[in-house]
């Protein structure tokens, strides 16, 4: 039986190197695509987080009630950012979009004050943002709460297509990844086919066979997630420094679970094909093998 095992080491290298290599390649593509969803999901939170409510306070509303209205504001769980905007803030950055000073020709100020807040990215939608501005309808320093609806509405309507869009095509490269890495294991082991057989002809049992190719198949597919993880990281740091703006996309969590997965999935789909691979040569009749 040891001549088998050094027999079995010497004609198998080569095929495990390019099962290891096709694996590695199949993953690198999965995960590549993983990331550009990650991006995608931080991207659309991202746009969704710009989403600004403007709170208008009441003319000839006391300090008193206004700093009440900010502690408010503050404490809301919808809130993800805020700034008081007061009535001299408000007519200067009306001046800088380019209009002409109204104080000019008039002897007040006729902005009022106002909380500017960005909500958190699960409630930029028109359901949330509707319950948000009945939050403020019993505020007596609340003058009015307006944001911009239909650039909430057309956002949504994006996000949900590109999401779907990514989701079908995430799910078809899924299925195939699953089929390449079973066919390139299953290539692999076809090259093994004979001398599966004639340890089983020589009185070796399926244990002791499967045993070795089943745990070679386990450390195989580490190997080729981990290749494929290598591919991945060196694409992600080459494209953060073409593309800085990117870094700000970055989730770790997401990375780390997506690494994760992949080094599961290839020694999974590895372990499973070896395995029905070597049942599927000892079934078989020697004539057959041809």
């Amino acid at each position: 039986m040891a001549q088998f095992g050094k027999g079995y080491a010497k004609r198998s290298t080569p095929s495990y190197f390019m099962a290891i290599v096709g694996v590695s390649l199949v993953l690198f593509l999965l995960g590549l695509l993983g990331w550009i969803v990650i991006n995608a999901n931080r991207l659309g939170e991202n746009f969704r987080e710009n989403v600004e409510v403007q709170v208008y306070v009441r003319q000839n509303i006391s300090p008193k009630d206004s700093a009440a209205l900010v502690q408010f504001v503050s404490a809301r769980p919808y809130v993800k950012s805020y700034e008081y905007i007061t009535k001299e803030m408000a007519r200067k950055q009306f001046v800088g979009t380019g209009n002409d000073d109204f104080m000019s020709v008039l002897d007040q100020n006729p902005l009022p004050a106002s909380v500017d807040f960005r909500v958190k990215s699960e409630y930029a939608n028109a359901d949330s943002l509707n319950k948000v501005k009945a939050d403020f309808s019993g505020n007596i320093a609340v003058d009015e709460v307006k944001y911009n609806k239909k650039l909430v509405t057309n956002l949504n309507d994006v996000i949900r297509k590109v999401s779907l869009i990514l989701l079908v095509v995430t799910v078809g490269i899924s299925i195939a990844v699953i089929i390449l890495i079973d066919n390139t294991i299953r290539l692999a082991m076809f090259s093994n086919r004979f001398l599966i057989k004639t340890m089983q002809m020589v009185g070796a049992t399926r244990w002791f066979i499967a045993k070795p190719m089943d745990r070679r198949a386990v450390i195989n597919g580490a190997i080729s997630g981990l290749i494929a993880i290598g591919g991945i990281i060196g694409i992600i740091f080459a494209s953060e420094q073409w593309i800085p703006e990117i870094r700000a996309l970055r989730d770790y969590t997401l990375l780390m679970a997506m690494f994760v997965v992949m080094v599961l999935l290839g020694i999974f789909i590895s372990f499973i094909s070896t395995h029905r691979s070597v049942l599927k040569y000892l079934k078989m009749k020697l004539d057959d093998l041809y």
